[in-house]
């Protein structure tokens, strides 16, 4: 009601948006464009928040699902002129990281890892195991790159050539999103791009985020004691619990860990 009555002045609101797990795919168990996007309009749209604060806890993951995520997250802060500011919790690594910096301002915990900034693609070659059990691999394509890394071929030298032409492309991007969001407070001559990770004390030092702080008390110190705060996040339905979503979530949920174990959480 009182947001309704301009005579009567509204404690100031901040929406919280949790951005947590891993990036990629369709499956509510990940990180998507397509089930975020309707958490991040509302979230903006609803009674003119000061701010917006994510709360980020990320291994990385899709570098596609990244950037649109990213990019939905810049234009709504714009569109809407709110200030976006993120919180880092375990971990905002490479396209978690990507996630932190399209936010205005970057803050963690003394122990988050942050960073990460590199593209990598990791599989496994199966031809020798067929090989040995007798199992003779039987594939017919039109176009000559259309098997590139099979695994249950032998690797070729073009097709990891032409691999890593795509990581280096990819790559390219991801290094121009930071440097386009944080390059002015980027230390000078430190290579920022290696996939190297660090603790928020030293990435504060180097620019890579804005300081040390928690969510609460550092949006109650901006914007009073009184702030109120207004959580969005993604819902599972209920059926979604049972059936086959539930094999879809478990496996999501072992890649997903598997991720996190990189950074020794």
């Amino acid at each position: 009601m009182r947001n309704w009555l301009p005579f009567i002045k509204s404690n100031p609101t901040v929406a919280v948006i949790r951005l947590s797990g891993a990036i990629g795919g369709q499956g509510r168990a990940t990180l998507n464009d397509a089930a975020l996007g309707p958490v991040l309009e509302k979230a903006f749209a609803k009674g003119k928040p000061a701010a917006v604060a994510l709360e980020i806890n990320s291994p990385g993951g899709s570098p596609v699902q990244s950037s649109l995520i990213g990019s939905r997250i810049r234009r709504l802060a714009e569109e809407k002129d709110i200030p976006v500011i993120a919180f880092v919790e375990d971990v905002a690594a490479s396209g978690g990281y990507w996630l932190a910096a399209a936010a205005d301002e970057i803050y963690a915990d003394p122990s988050s890892v942050v960073g990460s900034i590199g593209v990598i693609s990791a599989s496994f070659g199966l031809d020798e195991f067929i090989n040995s059990y007798g199992i003779k691999r039987r594939v017919y394509t039109a176009g000559q790159s259309k098997s590139m890394l099979d695994p249950f071929q032998p690797e070729k030298e073009e097709d990891v050539a032409r691999l890593k032409t795509l990581l280096e492309d990819i790559h390219s991007n991801f290094k121009d999103h930071i440097t386009a969001r944080r390059g002015d407070r980027l230390e000078k001559d430190i290579d920022f791009f290696t996939g190297e990770i660090w603790l928020a004390k030293r990435a504060a030092e180097l620019g890579l985020i804005d300081g040390i702080g928690h969510l609460r008390p550092m949006m109650k110190e901006r914007f009073g004691d009184k702030v109120q705060f207004r959580r969005y996040g993604v819902r599972r339905g209920f059926l979604s619990r049972f059936g086959a979503q539930v094999v879809e979530d478990a496996a999501a949920g072992i890649e997903e860990r598997a991720a996190f174990a990189r950074f020794g959480l």
